[in-house]
């Protein structure tokens, strides 16, 4: 009889564990879709978005808007600007101010309805001292907002380089206490976490995390990222007139928008970020050698030209 019931609570126990996992499987397969997680808009400055109609939507908790991109605007645009002529670095210019006075706008809306509000920079090639010093005085970040670093890729001719990121978060660090967390696509997280050590910082950074799928049980843990902060799971390029992963209220197709993987009350108290995560130990190995971008021709078609090591073959 005592070996009948040590049997039958280990299979409760087997059941009960069953069951947790695939309630913490189902969380990464279409989050959005449970109404207990929250929900983040994120717009750039030609999204058109109707504020009464989007308020309407209650599970949306924080609103990200696109802050600075890159350097500076020039104000004078006397002589060469950037290899651009005269009337285009007017043309650029004014748009920049009304980029700031839209933003602006939109940061008094969002505080004025509770919502939580967060900015990121865009990094180009560039100073990344100048380009953090831009963005803080274009965000004006309080201490409850969120600040975020977006690297679209690792082509150092069109965006900030990984070294050149460091020094950028590092400086926001040094002038706020506090680290930006990273926005990026799935091969560019993908390359930091394999070279967490190349990038100790950049790689423990909160990740908000660009992947236009329904399901990443297969990307996470991903380095030192166990899960994603915030995921980037609709934009223009997945959401259409059609179908889409999930209409917000009061705004088009080319909105983006964001799942938290906690609730509104849970992301509140998460909200400003600051620190960094601890970094995953044991440091996986190496099943790849180091491969360049664009240095080192590609004989093998199955090897990932951009990202090459510390991840197992079935994470992509």
């Amino acid at each position: 009889m005592k070996g009948l019931r040590t049997s039958i609570l280990s299979c409760l126990c087997l059941l009960a564990f069953i069951v947790e996992a695939r309630s913490l499987f189902a969380a990464d397969v279409s989050p959005w879709k449970s109404p207990n997680t929250a929900l983040v808009v994120d717009a750039y400055e030609m999204n058109a978005i109707d504020w009464q109609a989007l308020l309407k939507d209650e599970r949306v908790a924080a609103f990200i808007s696109k802050a600075s991109d890159g350097l500076p605007e020039s104000f004078h645009c006397k002589g060469e600007h950037r290899g651009d002529t005269f009337a285009h670095c007017k043309t650029m210019w004014r748009k920049y101010a009304v980029s700031r006075e839209l933003y602006t706008s939109r940061r008094m809306i969002a505080r004025q309805n509770d919502l939580l509000w967060g900015a990121y920079h865009v990094g180009r090639p560039g100073n990344p001292i100048d380009q953090a010093n831009h963005f803080l005085d274009y965000a004006t970040p309080g201490t409850d907002d969120l600040m975020i670093l977006d690297i679209e890729g690792i082509d150092p001719d069109r965006f900030m380089s990984l070294e050149d990121a460091q020094i950028f978060v590092g400086h926001i660090r040094a002038r706020t206490g506090r680290y930006p967390i990273l926005y990026t696509n799935h091969d560019t997280a993908r390359y930091i976490a394999a070279y967490r050590r190349d990038y100790s910082v950049l790689a423990r950074l909160p990740l908000w995390y660009a992947r236009y799928k329904p399901d990443i049980r297969k990307v996470f843990p991903l380095g030192n990222w166990q899960n994603y902060f915030l995921w980037q799971f609709s934009s223009a390029s997945n959401c259409s007139k059609r179908r889409c992963p999930y209409r917000v209220p009061g705004t088009l197709t080319d909105i983006d928008v964001n799942v938290a993987a906690m609730s509104k009350e849970e992301l509140r108290r998460a909200w400003p970020q600051g620190d960094l995560l601890r970094p995953a130990e044991p440091d996986p190995p190496l099943i790849l050698a180091k491969i360049e971008f664009g240095s080192v021709p590609l004989e093998a078609p199955q090897l990932d030209r951009i990202v090459t090591s510390a991840i197992s073959p079935g994470r992509r």
